[in-house]
C-alpha cells in the first residue's frame, strides 16, 4: 500500500508543477493539472493490473 502512496505524491507534484509551467488561462493549466493526475494514476493502476498477470 505504501507504493500507492508514493504514486499519489508523485503524480500530485509532477502535475502541479506541469500546471504551473503551462501556458494558457488559470483555469485551462488547473484543468491540464488535473487531467494529468488522473491519467498518472490511471495509467499506473492499469498496468499494475496487466503486469500481475506476466508470470515472472
Amino acid at each position: 500500500m505504501i507504493h500507492f502512496g508514493y504514486l499519489f505524491a508523485f503524480a500530485i507534484l509532477v502535475s502541479a508543477a506541469f500546471g504551473v509551467f503551462a501556458t494558457g488561462s488559470t483555469k485551462d493549466r488547473l484543468l491540464y493539472g488535473l487531467k494529468l493526475f488522473a491519467q498518472f494514476v490511471g495509467i499506473s493502476l492499469i498496468l499494475a493490473w496487466v503486469f500481475y498477470f506476466i508470470p515472472w
